[in-house]
């Protein structure tokens, strides 16, 4: 074993740790899991936040899944194992690191060949050690945060685009929209929420906008969890000078900042989410009032090109009464990996399935440079961001070309 592996293996056995000893043997209720897989359907594992500040996502994306679960069923379910039926057996992580990692545990332990989830980093970082420890597949749907790829997982694997990307993707599609606008960016100040996944993107920002030449500052955190106003930190915004105001974080959160926009009226050019868990949202427009043109967010996205992913969203909204986010398709996309990978392994073993898995060529319903394909360290390489805006009271695809509905518009409309 080279250097570099043995450190690898050394980082992966500290951080499985936590959960048991690093050592060669599964862990104990392996071989009761392993019955449960046997006989009966095909049980795929779903956790999210259905309780707590990010219930209402949590509830969309459990409910994604199950329609994946339910298009694979009126299909014949899984074929190589002569038609069994798959079945979601979902947990509710509430939002809470500690209570994912047990929820993981259960489902684990009820015979799962695979898990989704968490739409939450920090609860994902948890699923992951779980899951590693477990030798059961994880494909997070909605996970940000890059620093889960550091310790040499075999087990997980992402299809979301990761941090580090889009918020490259954002510095990159902010200086180009602006410039094509002829009002180039000036100065960004950043407002982001303090776990892992805001100040992942905050970092990831700052690095790419400063090779762009951007001007940077002030970078502003809060606690998503706790905070009730951001008043005081729109005014030290406006008191900055910046032009744009870039902001990472949840849909509770990223709406206060935006009621307290509307408040102290800073004279922005644009309000630049980046991986922004509310202004690609439609419940936003409606939430926030009249907005203009002011808010853009860089982040995955359901397809709207993809007649496939208007067909799922039609049903999503007969269904339920709610228009279908996105975290509910990238739920939908997850599920339809793992049942593919048994699909193809024909096994429920979930090595087999793991490495099925590694080799998945999947049609994403999500926009994408191509089928959803995991590189070694489990990322999806074909994952790609897509920036939107507030158009006339609906979320339209703007940048780049080949995936807009309709043209940017930058500082057109809104004034403080």
């Amino acid at each position: 074993m080279s250097a570099r592996k043995l450190v690898v293996a050394l980082g992966a056995c500290a951080v499985l740790a936590v959960v048991a000893g690093c050592g060669g043997s599964a862990p104990m209720g392996a071989a009761g899991a392993a019955g449960q897989r046997d006989q009966g359907p095909v049980k795929i594992g779903a956790l999210h936040p259905v309780s707590g500040s990010n219930a209402v996502d949590g509830l969309q994306m459990r409910r994604g899944a199950q329609l994946a679960v339910d298009a694979i069923n009126a299909a014949g379910g899984i074929k190589s194992l002569g038609g069994r039926k798959v079945e979601l057996v979902t947990g509710d992580t509430q939002g809470k690191a500690d209570i994912g990692q047990s929820e993981a545990q259960r489902v684990i332990s009820a015979g799962v060949v695979g898990l989704v989830g968490t739409y939450q980093s920090a609860v994902s970082t948890n699923v992951s050690v779980v899951a590693e420890r477990n030798r059961v597949p994880f494909v997070m749907d909605v996970t940000a945060s890059d620093t889960i790829f550091a310790h040499g997982y075999r087990y997980v694997f992402r299809v979301q685009p990761g941090s580090k990307v889009i918020a490259t993707a954002a510095a990159q599609y902010l200086k180009q929209v602006s410039e094509q606008s002829g009002k180039p960016v000036h100065k960004v100040a950043f407002l982001h929420e303090q776990s892992d996944f805001g100040s992942g993107a905050a970092d990831a920002f700052d690095a790419a906008a400063r090779q762009l030449g951007i001007a940077l500052g002030p970078n502003i955190s809060y606690d998503a969890a706790s905070v009730s106003d951001l008043t005081a930190q729109i005014t030290q915004v406006k008191a900055s000078g910046a032009d744009v105001l870039a902001i990472a974080g949840y849909y509770r959160d990223s709406l206060l900042a935006a009621k307290a926009i509307a408040s102290v009226k800073p004279d922005l050019a644009a309000v630049w989410g980046v991986s922004n868990g509310a202004y690609d949202q439609p419940k936003f427009v409606s939430d926030a009032g009249q907005l203009g043109e002011l808010y853009f967010n860089t982040n995955y996205h359901y397809d709207a090109t993809n007649p496939a992913t208007t067909a799922l969203r039609e049903q999503y909204q007969r269904s339920f009464g709610d228009p279908m986010r996105t975290g509910a398709v990238l739920a939908y996309d997850a599920v339809q990996v793992i049942a593919q990978a048994v699909e193809q392994a024909g096994s429920t073993d979930p090595e087999q399935v793991r490495d099925a898995i590694a080799a998945a060529h999947v049609a994403p319903l999500t926009v994408g440079k191509g089928p959803i394909e995991f590189a070694g360290n489990g990322d999806n390489s074909n994952a790609a961001p897509v920036l939107m805006q507030v158009q006339a009271g609906q979320v339209k695809q703007v940048y780049p070309p080949e995936k807009a509905e309709s043209r940017p518009e930058y500082q057109v409309t809104w004034r403080p």
